[in-house]
């Protein structure tokens, strides 16, 4: 153990189709349609390791009728075998015209955030070890977000920070810096181009950073027919390639899936990454 190397990873977890779950990497997004909307995504990490991450998120945002404004809620659900994190949010966002159709939104996220690690799923080599007792730990502490989105009619480009009060969390009770959350940035950027009447190339990008962690960047595109079905691929430096597909049904209803086929050491121990988003649109209740 002595001569083990250094291990970093980030708190926050890892969506493939992040551009369709961009509001809960950025509360800003919030208001920007006209148009309420729900989206559920559920992720299942490195699948065939025992106790592998799980990630369940369900989010609901739009605008305000008639002001230049928008609202939302998200939960998530992280779990990776005796530890997890649950939080509810609320989210208020304002956006401004800044030349032409080009929008500028600012948002901010509150709520609280619960880490758990459940001792009674955890063997200990030592029986009489007082260190971690067969009980569970739960620490719940106030969270934040904030974000910036700018956007036109076929782009946009956005950046957020999370976990903004960098809490540390009381863990063993005892409260210390090293059961510390990180603050989180994201930028983020797409661009629809229409081909013809039928098909829509989405070439789009997140960049993530928290230290010490190096960079991590994801590249994506996807091509979407008819309005109805879209095929994609997405890279995702040091990390893995994936593949999506999905279906919008009466431009109401989504449905996505993406599988991530690992591209570093630990694919030789798992069979891939699997991600399913659901979404609902409402009707329009702002005309701009």
């Amino acid at each position: 153990m002595l001569l083990a190397p250094d291990l970093t990873a980030q708190q926050m977890s890892i969506y493939s189709q992040f551009m369709f779950n961009d509001y809960v990497l950025n509360p800003a997004v919030a208001g920007t349609k006209n148009y309420y909307q729900i989206r559920a995504n559920s992720r299942f990490q490195w699948a065939g390791i025992i106790d592998a991450p799980q990630t369940v998120s369900f989010s609901v945002f739009g605008p305000h009728a008639s002001k230049p404004m928008g609202f939302g809620g998200y939960i998530i659900n992280d779990v990776t075998g005796p530890t997890s994190r649950t939080g509810a949010y609320g989210t208020y966002a304002y956006n401004v015209e800044v030349k032409n159709d080009i929008r500028l939104s600012m948002g901010l996220s509150f709520g609280m955030l619960q880490n758990k690690v459940d001792g009674t799923r955890i063997t200990l080599f030592d029986p009489d070890d007082n260190a971690l007792q067969k009980r569970v730990y739960s620490s719940i502490v106030p969270d934040a977000s904030v974000g910036l989105y700018m956007y036109g009619k076929n782009w946009y480009a956005g950046f957020s920070a999370f976990q903004l009060f960098a809490n540390s969390l009381k863990v063993y009770d005892v409260r210390n810096g090293l059961n510390k959350l990180k603050t989180h940035y994201y930028l983020m950027g797409g661009y629809t181009l229409e081909v013809g009447d039928n098909l829509a190339i989405e070439p789009a990008f997140l960049i993530k950073k928290t230290a010490p962690v190096p960079l991590q960047v994801d590249l994506n595109a996807k091509v979407t027919y008819l309005k109805k079905v879209w095929l994609g691929a997405s890279f995702r430096s040091s990390d893995a390639i994936a593949l999506l597909v999905g279906y919008i049904h009466k431009e109401k209803y989504y449905f996505g899936y993406s599988y991530d086929i690992g591209i570093n050491e630990i694919r030789k121990y798992n069979s891939g990454s699997h991600e399913i988003m659901l979404g609902v649109r409402f009707n329009d209740i702002k005309h701009r």
